[in-house]
């Protein structure tokens, strides 16, 4: 009953949230939700759940890691909310922390499936709970945003659906297992029909591809992330991209299984690669502070997508980069957001001399900047550590120099602007910083630097079991 009440319980405390009327009770259940939630991750931490459903829905060591991620960061947000509700009125009102709620249901859905068909479900259900959340400034750009992250979204998760339909046909060569299960789609993978499970694994990549943003498809990032609540971009660039990476994950392992790795590995790094070349070719001069963070998201992307494409240790340091990645996002969109209250505007001169007038959120910012872009002690440098050495013990050094070359660019074109966002001449606002909106990127930021210090047994114990099921290994 674990896996149902890691659903179940911010269902309904989304629905409880929508039905007070005082904003103080919505954000006492918001609260409530996100730590019950946490409790139960933790409780699946110490006691394995069992499967429900003939299998369609377990929890491995991939998944609980994503579940982990996502309810760990969802807490701290679920807390800087508080505060933000205090200063904002965002649009949904009684409903914006119910449709926050809704999206963690969705993502635990997500993290529980083992049935390829609810997966997909479940990634429709959060752009279905985030969309809503993104309208925020009532403005024809905001509308916009909307409309592009739907459409696009849609479109992705339709080819996502076909590629459900392709694996499911990839199957019909194995009758006796239970139909898109990965497990029976693991045990069965040399009796998969080659041809339709590489078509689906096409499908899947562009489809989840889309979710995560890998380019060409990151088109909605740059006006989603910057028209969202600071708050929400966080969500998005954090615990969405992770579900999204976990279906593009799930896929990998039926393909490593099946023995087709030589297909879908080239592919992986070809989408990696394109997606750090665009990250790097855009934040080239660009200034606002959200877009600058979107493009970062797709080159983080394309890291993951590289990491998986190299197997052996990459693989672990994909799924180590996907942790690093949502909280590291969390830590820079929440001290952001905390800048961007008083400013209202993410463009200079709207952001400047940041460590002047909030010292903490400045302070914040170049934690973020020197942890976003991989530098010691931080945790996305082990992780990316990891991914180049798979890179050069592999032989492929052109792409290892390739990696190192881009990621050289994007340093300094996010040092350049962060660096003048926070050493910049003061503009007045009047306004004083938050201690409690201050709090929650504090916590994040410490979580950053913990995992670049030491990485938990249990952690590195699940991390390795993750690694091994898409055919790498720990270092």
């Amino acid at each position: 009953m674990l896996l149902l009440a890691l659903i179940a319980v911010p269902a309904l405390a989304a629905v409880i949230a929508y039905a007070r009327r005082t904003p103080q009770w919505r954000a006492t259940w918001l609260i409530v939700g996100a730590l019950l939630h946490l409790a139960l991750v933790t409780v699946a931490w110490v006691v394995p759940p069992l499967p429900l459903f003939k299998g369609w829905l377990a929890l491995d060591s991939l998944g609980l890691i994503v579940l982990t991620t996502v309810s760990a960061l969802f807490a701290v947000v679920g807390f800087y909310a508080v505060g933000y509700l205090r200063r904002e009125s965002p649009r949904g009102g009684r409903a914006f922390a119910s449709y926050l709620l809704a999206f963690l249901a969705a993502a635990s859905l997500v993290a529980v499936s083992h049935h390829f068909a609810v997966l997909w479900v479940g990634l429709e259900a959060t752009t279905l709970a985030v969309a809503p959340l993104i309208y925020h400034r009532h403005d024809r750009r905001s509308l916009e945003a909307v409309w592009k992250y739907l459409v696009i979204s849609s479109v992705g998760i339709a080819l996502a659906l076909l590629g459900v339909f392709f694996l499911a046909t990839a199957q019909a060569g194995a009758p006796s297992a239970r139909p898109l299960v990965l497990e029976d789609l693991i045990t069965d993978a040399a009796r998969l029909q080659p041809a339709w499970l590489k078509a689906a694994f096409i499908f899947l990549l562009v489809g989840f591809g889309t979710k995560m943003g890998l380019a060409p498809m990151h088109t909605w990032k740059p006006d989603t992330y910057g028209e969202a609540p600071s708050l929400v971009g966080g969500l998005m660039a954090g615990a969405l991209t992770s579900c999204a990476f976990l279906g593009l994950a799930r896929i990998t392992q039926v393909a490593v299984a099946a023995d087709i790795a030589p297909f879908v590995q080239p592919l992986l790094l070809g989408f990696g690669l394109l997606s750090l070349v665009v990250a790097a070719a855009f934040l080239v001069g660009q200034t606002d502070l959200k877009r600058l963070l979107a493009y970062s998201s797709v080159e983080h992307m394309g890291l993951l997508a590289i990491g998986l494409g190299l197997g052996g240790v990459g693989a672990y340091g994909a799924v180590l980069h996907m942790i690093n990645n949502a909280f590291v996002k969390g830590l820079l969109f929440l001290a952001v957001g905390n800048v961007l209250l008083p400013a209202r505007d993410g463009t200079p001169p709207g952001v400047s001399g940041v460590l002047h007038r909030a010292p903490v959120s400045g302070f914040l910012l170049l934690i973020g900047l020197f942890a976003v872009t991989g530098s010691p002690p931080f945790g996305p440098f082990l992780s990316e550590f990891a991914i180049l050495s798979a890179a050069f013990h592999g032989g492929h050094y052109w792409i290892a120099a390739t990696v190192l070359g881009l990621l050289a660019v994007i340093f300094v074109s996010l040092g350049a602007r962060v660096l003048g966002a926070v050493y910049g001449a003061a503009a007045p606002t009047g306004a004083r910083e938050s201690a409690w909106l201050a709090a929650a990127p504090v916590v994040l930021a410490l979580v950053v630097l913990g995992l670049g210090v030491f990485i938990p047994r249990p952690l590195f114990q699940a991390l390795a079991a993750a690694a091994g099921t898409l055919g790498g290994w720990a270092p």
